[in-house]
């Protein structure tokens, strides 16, 4: 929702301003709510405007900062015709608010601009409210491997609004012993592709099911949005994998990534709350930079992410559900954010075909990109989130 309030001055005539008003926020085509001079609910909106109708309104502005900053910790978006002075009276309240250290913006310029421009500040402002508040668990620590995963739990609470719980593995495991296999539940749940499955991923379902159930304790239990797993302690602790569980879970809208990657976890939690999509984690498996074709690998994906899939054991073990996935051909986009939010990549590129190779972990898709190099000259990590459909724009602007 938008909520559009305003701010004239006593010179002016409101009826001619008032006409203006008129004719010039109809140009715009947004579905809006005009809230006037009446700022009392201001914050509220998912985008909240302010309209600068007239000059000489930076007298007017100046002793409603406090109450509005107290109100509302979004950055000042000044929307102006350009009429009756109404511009310069921006620029000065934005230099104002400037000199403070208080971020905005002037929105100003032809209607299609202007609807462009408020149109995606709305979809971030959406997304901010969305992660802020969220808690997130890491259950075990990160992975041996991930020297590189690590994450400022500081950065994500002043930023974003995000908090980090750490879980013992050991919880997980207690939670996985106390609930019972349930064989009915987990061929009920998982439906045709165990009936196609092989013996062995068959005997593993109500186990692999059984982790995901646990899983949904802790979530409840801890008012998670999101979590990461250490999933390789799994093997050797209940000779199963979380492959299927995540899968379960990303479907279901709580965001989780594999071995504990706390980057890849903010990554598709950011996915989420811009496109809807958590987002498919996966590493590099092999690159072409004559091409830029790169495939990327992993063995769970969201289930709803996919066209169709299948069950098969987990590649580096052999054991437990594993889950290959077709994933739609067409426009993505491959993102990573550093777990300090220093930094990110995104790139959009092309789903060229999807692969079933055997020496690889069970979710293969081939992307087209135009640039390949970052991969190799300055990755973050080896995990990367690809999200259907092409949404950089979207991430630049949110991690600005």
């Amino acid at each position: 929702m938008i909520a559009i309030y305003t701010l004239t001055s006593a010179l002016h005539n409101e009826e001619a301003v008032a006409a203006v008003t008129q004719e010039f926020l109809g140009s715009l085509g947004l579905d809006y709510t005009l809230k006037g001079a009446d700022y009392k609910d201001y914050g509220d909106a998912d985008l909240n405007l302010i309209y600068v109708r007239t000059g000489g309104t930076e007298g007017v502005f100046k002793p409603m900062l406090a109450d509005l900053l107290a109100r509302s910790p979004q950055p000042f978006y000044l929307l102006t015709s350009g009429k009756s002075n109404s511009l310069a009276a921006s620029m000065e309240i934005l230099s104002f608010l400037r000199q403070q250290g208080i971020p905005g913006e002037i929105l100003h310029g032809k209607p299609a601009y202007i609807r462009e421009r408020v149109q995606l500040l709305e979809t971030l402002e959406m997304a901010r409210k969305s992660l802020r508040g969220k808690r997130f668990g890491v259950i075990g620590k990160p992975s041996d491997w991930l020297i590189a995963s690590q994450a400022d739990t500081y950065a994500l609470s002043s930023r974003l609004g995000l908090t980090i719980r750490e879980i013992p593995m050991k919880e997980l495991l207690e939670e996985i012993e106390r609930l019972p296999e349930d064989p009915v539940m987990a061929r009920v749940t998982c439906g045709t592709p165990l009936f196609d499955a092989a013996e062995p991923v068959k005997a593993a379902a109500p186990g692999a099911y059984r982790i995901y159930q646990a899983l949904q304790v802790l979530v409840g239990r801890y008012q998670l949005s999101g979590l990461t797993l250490r999933c390789f302690d799994l093997l050797g602790a209940v000779q199963n994998t979380g492959c299927l569980a995540l899968a379960k879970l990303n479907e279901e809208g709580i965001v989780a990534t594999c071995e504990g990657d706390i980057p890849a976890m903010l990554t598709m939690a950011i996915a989420q709350a811009l496109t809807g999509v958590t987002g498919f984690q996966a590493n590099p498996s092999r690159i072409d930079p004559d091409t830029g074709e790169v495939l990327f690998a992993h063995c769970t994906v969201p289930l709803n992410m996919v066209t169709r899939y299948a069950f098969d054991t987990h590649y580096e073990s052999g054991i437990g559900v594993g889950i290959r996935g077709h994933v739609q051909e067409g426009p993505v986009t491959v993102f990573k954010v550093a777990g300090d939010l220093s930094r990110h990549f995104a790139a959009e590129g092309t789903l060229l075909r999807n692969l079933a190779q055997p020496d690889l972990c069970r979710t293969q898709v081939v992307l087209h990109l135009d640039d390949v190099s970052y991969f190799l000259t300055n990755p973050i990590g080896n995990h990367h989130i690809i999200v259907p459909g092409h949404c950089k724009k979207l991430i630049d602007a949110l991690l600005a």
